[in-house]
């Protein structure tokens, strides 16, 4: 039987590093596209370890990079997200708190903490790895705006995972299991009318209304729920409608998000979407443009890797939550209304690889082209759900350090595991094609790139001195960038 002892000193002795990235990250709070220091400090301490960044810009998108160490079979990945989300930004306290700096962003999901987690664990691996002569390769995946869902998805159709026996990932939460559970694949399409405008009090008959074929269409959207099915998902957001009152609006844009379980019907409603835009367009005399801007597939489990990696995470309970903790957290929840159970300190049952869950994650585009898992971890109430305030407060102080230590001890061990038991990769490849009845990897997205994943000159200057800041900040003065 494996002594884990040894892998779980390697975390625990870069526990203060790990919190360190946590913590700049949390406090960088850059949204999707934008996290030039937090995806530069987080390259810049894997290059502190020894790993070599390479193909940073992976899938047309400018903060992503892929790190690598060692040489040869077996070729494990880690997965690294690090984007927040607009309107979150909280200060360390348990009640609606603007953040100290200002910044109105805030990591309501916890990206700093998976950053943390999946660096900490990577971090550590690598170092029992060549500490115990055990031979592989480990390759670690900074992945951009997994928020917006445009991440991961264009660099596994940039080509950025083939060659991997199996990737791991993790994501906290209000409770303590694995992701084995089956979440659905989703599309965003950015709908636009082009109408004329007019006067809106003398002449509006010389107009077309572009907001009317805005209002037709999402009538039209809303009366599909009910032909859509019970885990299928229909969101939207008026992006532009008009700039004056008093003028018929020439133009109006909608970004509208169909989710469902499987990328067959995905399609199937992406059409029918397209099909009421036309005749939105159609009813109102105006001319829509309809532009897929992604696509992401279902996350599938995988059975043998969840069994692996829930037995590890069950080494670590219950959780020794302090009395401060317990109470910041049922502080929380009474601001919030809900039931004053504080922090989870126990395992949740596991899940199987048939569960349906309603919410999306670019992890679907790994999980459909090598096997793939996920370590879920208690680091918000219980009762809360994500992108919320109450959770990027949790996410800055001791209940994030305490989580993302114990994740990262899960993931190291899981990893250390899928290098020194081939047994296990080889029953991980066979679920594999079980849940993908052998289907190739295919991409939902219709753009080579995602719009805006690539940066403006300026912006590009500027993420190149971060980079050079952080290595310097790391001491390393002779990496290529």
């Amino acid at each position: 039987m494996t002594d884990y002892t040894g892998i779980d000193n390697e975390v625990t002795a870069i526990a203060d590093e790990i919190w360190d990235l946590a913590r700049h990250v949390w406090e960088f709070a850059e949204i999707g596209f934008t996290e030039t220091h937090s995806s530069a400090y987080a390259a810049a301490l894997l290059e502190k370890y020894g790993f070599k960044i390479s193909d940073r810009g992976i899938g047309g998108l400018d903060t992503s990079w892929i790190a690598t160490w060692g040489k040869g079979k077996p070729t494990i990945g880690i997965l690294v997200e690090y984007d927040a989300l607009p309107g979150l930004g909280n200060d360390t306290q348990p009640t609606r708190t603007p953040a100290p700096s200002g910044n109105t962003n805030g990591h309501g999901c916890g990206h700093n903490l998976i950053c943390s987690t999946s660096i900490g664990a990577a971090i550590a691996l690598k170092t029992h790895l060549e500490k115990n002569k055990i031979h592989g390769t480990l390759k670690v995946f900074g992945c951009p705006a997994e928020e917006k869902m445009t991440g991961k998805n264009y660099m596994a159709q940039a080509g950025a995972f083939k060659g991997l026996d199996a990737c791991l990932h993790n994501h906290p939460g209000p409770l303590n299991t694995v992701w084995n559970f089956h979440s659905t694949a989703m599309v965003d399409l950015i709908v636009e009318w082009n109408g004329t405008t007019a006067h809106a009090g003398v002449s509006p008959w010389l107009g077309r209304s572009a907001v009317h074929a805005a209002e037709v269409f999402l009538v039209a959207a809303n009366m599909m729920r009910e032909q859509m099915l019970p885990t299928a998902r229909l969101h939207y957001q008026i992006l532009d409608g008009g700039v004056a009152v008093n003028v018929i609006p020439d133009y109006a844009r909608v970004l509208v998000r169909y989710r469902g379980p499987s990328a067959e019907n995905v399609t199937q409603y992406k059409n029918w979407l397209i099909d009421m835009a036309k005749g939105a367009a159609l009813s109102t005399q105006t001319k829509e443009t309809v532009t897929l801007i992604t696509g992401t597939l279902d996350v599938v489990g995988n059975d043998p890797l969840a069994k692996n990696m829930y037995g590890h995470m069950e080494r670590y309970f219950p959780i020794d939550w302090t009395d401060d903790e317990q109470a910041f957290a049922k502080a929380i929840q009474k601001e919030m209304g809900l039931e004053e159970k504080g922090m989870a300190d126990a395992m949740a049952g596991m899940p199987t690889s048939k569960v349906e869950v309603g919410g999306s994650s670019d992890v679907g585009d790994v999980s459909w082209s090598v096997p793939t898992m996920g370590a879920v971890y208690a680091a918000w109430p219980q009762g809360i759900s994500p992108h919320q305030w109450g959770c990027t407060a949790c996410h800055g102080m001791s209940i994030g350090h305490r989580a993302t230590v114990q994740a990262a001890q899960s993931m190291a061990a899981s990893g250390l595991d899928l290098f020194t038991q081939p047994e296990l990769i080889e029953a991980a490849q066979e679920d594999f094609k079980k849940q993908t009845k052998g289907q190739p990897y295919k991409s939902l997205n219709e753009l080579p790139k995602p719009p805006g994943g690539e940066m403006l000159p300026d912006e590009r200057d500027r993420y190149e001195c971060c980079i050079h800041g952080a290595l310097e900040h790391f001491g390393i003065t002779d990496a290529k960038t």
